[in-house]
């Protein structure tokens, strides 16, 4: 089975039973402040997004282009070619310092690129014959970096000395660090990874399940979190002890409370706007979340385009 029949598959089953809560209007979007941000590109399909102060960045799961435009911009406009260092498919970014860190969906590459547009590293996973998906990744308070495999069920670990050394285009294996469980063969499974901000874990959601685990750095130990399932969980970003999730199929954003030694979650919010086609990720922006379009089932069913046009939505964070 093609790792496309495989997602399909899921999305189908996702979304016969999904609940579309839209609000009434665009005006009343645009009262509540939800400001649209076009991606120039003819296929975006933007799997994930990320901002610091200065810039905001997206990536095309089709062809693997970076886009990136100035914070409160109207644009995003193409940063880093397609194909360009075989980067042919783009799924999680990320931003650390002048690092942009991507991941290669099912090519099973990770890319670290400078902010100059050099290449650092280009990492790919085992030769093992399972399929992959390398998805998102995470920052930890030391600088370490952490990649989710949606097919493997490992967490992948990139020390911040290589991150963060020159950039030689230096090709690298990129080692398994963890061991999760309850993966579901031929399915997607870990997704979104945040990094706690006392240092001392990562998140994970699985995207088949809805589950959110807590993986303890200084031991391995998995636990998973006393939580609903928020079936579809996609990217995730955390602001102190609030999770912000994409549950892309469900086409919800959730704003989860996470308790203080991380082991249980409330779900506080789950909202969705106008135009919301399949948000896969989320970043926050200063006082705005940012969330993608992605039309990441068209992309996987090759139907026609719900949009020509690909955006990224900004809305209020609360």
């Amino acid at each position: 089975m093609s790792t496309r029949t495989t997602w399909q598959r899921a999305l189908c089953v996702l979304a016969a039973t999904a609940a579309l809560a839209i609000p009434a209007t665009a005006a009343e979007a645009h009262e509540n402040g939800d400001r649209t941000i076009t991606v120039n590109g003819s296929q975006v399909f933007p799997e994930s997004v990320a901002a610091d102060h200065r810039y905001v960045y997206t990536a095309s799961m089709a062809d693997g282009t970076v886009y990136r435009g100035r914070v409160g911009a109207k644009t995003l406009d193409p940063f880093l070619p397609a194909g360009q260092n075989g980067r042919t498919q783009v799924t999680g970014v990320k931003i650390d310092a002048d690092r942009l860190l991507l991941a290669g969906g099912f090519t099973g590459h990770f890319f670290v690129y400078t902010s100059a547009r050099q290449l650092v590293s280009d990492y790919t996973v085992a030769g093992t014959g399972e399929k992959t998906l390398v998805n998102d990744a995470a920052v930890a308070a030391n600088g370490d970096v952490y990649v989710t495999d949606s097919f493997r069920a490992v967490v992948y670990r990139i020390p911040a000395a290589e991150v963060h050394a020159p950039a030689t285009g230096a090709r690298r294996p990129l080692p398994v660090a963890y061991h999760l469980p309850d993966y579901v063969a031929g399915t997607s499974n870990g997704n979104g990874i945040v990094a706690t901000p006392d240092g001392r874990s990562l998140i994970v959601g699985y995207w088949n399940s809805g589950a959110l685990y807590r993986l303890t750095l200084a031991t391995g130990e998995i636990r998973k979190l006393d939580a609903p399932a928020l079936t579809s969980a996609d990217g995730m970003v955390l602001r102190g002890n609030t999770l912000y999730l994409a549950r892309s199929v469900d086409t919800e954003i959730a704003t989860v409370r996470l308790s203080a030694d991380f082991t249980r979650a409330t779900v506080l919010s789950e909202r969705t706007y106008p135009g919301a086609d399949t948000p896969t990720g989320v970043a926050v922006s200063g006082d705005r979340l940012l969330v993608t379009n992605s039309q990441f089932d068209t992309f996987l069913y090759g139907a026609p385009l719900t949009s020509p046009v690909f955006t990224l939505e900004s809305l209020p964070l609360h």
